[in-house]
Order: C-alpha cells, then sequence, then structure tokens
C-alpha cells in the first residue's frame, strides 16, 4: 500500500511539470508566429545590407544609413500625430453627431457589391469612404488616420483576428491604387520646385490611377474566388 501511495503521489507532480511544459511550447509556437514573416523580412534585409557593406567595405555608410533613417521615422510619426488627432477628433465629432452612420447608409449602394460581408450602417464603411475621399484629393496625411480606422472596425468583424480577412484585403489594394483625381500634394511639390505648370499631371494621374485601381479591383476579387 505503501510503494502505491507512493507511485500515486508523483503521478501530480509529472502531471503539472507535463501541462507545465505543454504551456511553455504553445507560448514557444505563438512567439515564432508573431515573430514571422515581416519581422524575418526586416532582419533579413539589415543582415544582407551588412554582408553587402562589409564585403565592399563600407559598412560606416550602412550605420550611417541606419541612423538617419531612425531619425526620419521619429521625426515622421512625430508629425503624424497632429494630423491624426485632428482627423480622428472631426470623425469622433461626426460619429456623435449621426453623421458617420448617415454616410456609410449613402455609401453603401457603391460598397455593397465590393464588400459583401460588411453589414449596413457599419463604421468601417464611412472611414473607408473618407479615406478614399481624402485620397482622391491627394490628401494622404488626411487619409492615414481614416484607412487605419477602418481596418480597427474591419477587425472587429474578423472571424479569425490576425489574418486578413477578404474585404481588409480588398480594401487595402483600393487604398494603393489610390485614385486621384486632384493630387492635391504633387501639385504642390511641382509648384514648390517651380514647375512651368504644375497642374498638368492632372489627366495622365487620373488615367493612370483609374488603372491601378480597376487592376486592384479585379485582382483582388480574383484572388477571393481561389482562395477560400
Amino acid at each position: 500500500m505503501r510503494r502505491g501511495e507512493g507511485q500515486g503521489s508523483h503521478t501530480p507532480r509529472n502531471t503539472g511539470s507535463g501541462s507545465g511544459f505543454a504551456r511553455k511550447l504553445a507560448a514557444m509556437r505563438e512567439s515564432c508566429q508573431t515573430f514571422a514573416p515581416m519581422n524575418v523580412v526586416f532582419v533579413l534585409l539589415f543582415v544582407i545590407a551588412l554582408i553587402a557593406a562589409a564585403l565592399k567595405g563600407d559598412v560606416k555608410t550602412v550605420g550611417q544609413g541606419a541612423l538617419d533613417g531612425a531619425g526620419s521615422a521619429v521625426t515622421l510619426a512625430i508629425g503624424l500625430i497632429g494630423v491624426m488627432s485632428l482627423w480622428l477628433g472631426l470623425l469622433k465629432i461626426a460619429e456623435r453627431a449621426g453623421l458617420v452612420e448617415k454616410l456609410s447608409r449613402a455609401a453603401r449602394p457603391v460598397f455593397r457589391p465590393l464588400f459583401r460581408d460588411i453589414p449596413d450602417g457599419h463604421p468601417a464603411l464611412s472611414s473607408m469612404l473618407l479615406n478614399i475621399a481624402a485620397n482622391m484629393l491627394g490628401l494622404g496625411n488626411a487619409a492615414t488616420p481614416f484607412g487605419i480606422k477602418a481596418m480597427e472596425e474591419l477587425e472587429k468583424l474578423n472571424p479569425t483576428p490576425g489574418t486578413a480577412t477578404n474585404s481588409q484585403a480588398l480594401f487595402v489594394a483600393i487604398n494603393t491604387a489610390s485614385l486621384q483625381l486632384v493630387p492635391t500634394t504633387v501639385i504642390a511639390l511641382r509648384a514648390s520646385a517651380h514647375s512651368s505648370d504644375p497642374a498638368e499631371i492632372l489627366l495622365p494621374t487620373l488615367a493612370a490611377t483609374s488603372c491601378s485601381l480597376v487592376v486592384a479591383i479585379v485582382v483582388a476579387k480574383t484572388l477571393e474566388r481561389i482562395w477560400r
């Protein structure tokens, strides 16, 4: 009986250690999944740059470029804080005033054939519409907070968080194609560079971005049917 009791007393310890090991293994797998794939790409780019610089004997330039890039990233991030605060604040005011819901319902006939899995009146529709409208006017800084808000709202409808849905992928494709009616930013840059006719790019830009938008939608919808 004592031997049996002794063996029984050791069983919970083995089970506890086994479950602890299983938890650690699951945590390691989760950390590996969160590490891939974009972080791997960035690490590989950095390693390849170091190897190339070492072969050319110009490691100092790579280090200086990395520091300059980090400084530029911080400057860009700080500059976006004010813009994002302004537009997200206006969006919150419009949401409480009921304008967001009305805007999303008005945009539903246009978006319904493309985004069938988004319910009527969902806040994602209005954020997507505002993002696309800002991009059409060439207001990239104003479009950024609306795009982020739209992705956050779309993520709430995502049955598998962390994996992009068809609507998210299509929205990114449309956002990247970025139909430009008035490329305000580019016109301003051309004017600052003393161009003789800063606005002469209107028609070429409209034609190019229209083609890119059609291709983006067709490819996204085609891939949506292939990979379900």
